[in-house]
């Protein structure tokens, strides 16, 4: 696959909604975002670079596009992810780890649930 361009956090919200729904049409987004909502054309306009940045395709009903994502969110998430720890971690997901159990972003059960996930992968397939 090649690389995505980030997202701004306007661009999430707004893939949020698609990964949700399906397939929307511009004013269903501007329905469902929060107040304030943009003008019309400002989304209209991030909608075309979501499709430009290859996270959603369009397809024609009538005269008006209907937009459905083409890159899922755990796709996204996995991603986002990886250039979290690459860029701010020096690629260790250990110093990820470390730094969020310091400021206390993961609980004690959420550190025995990824101890679990661990064990399991070191053992060996029967």
């Amino acid at each position: 696959m090649s690389p995505m361009e980030e997202l701004n956090q306007h661009e999430e919200e707004i893939m949020s909604l698609f990964w949700k729904q399906g397939e929307l049409l511009i004013r269903d987004v501007l329905d469902r975002l929060e107040d304030p909502k943009p003008p019309y054309t400002t989304l209209a306009s991030t909608i075309r670079n979501l499709e430009r940045k290859g996270y959603l395709s369009h397809r024609m009903y009538g005269t008006v596009n209907i937009y459905k994502p083409i890159i899922n969110q755990e796709a996204y998430s996995k991603r986002s992810i990886n250039r979290l720890v690459s860029t701010f971690f020096g690629g260790s997901v250990g110093n990820f780890l470390s730094f969020m159990v310091k400021e206390k972003n993961i609980s004690e059960k959420e550190i025995n649930e990824l101890q679990d996930l661990i064990d399991k992968m070191d053992k060996p397939s029967e």
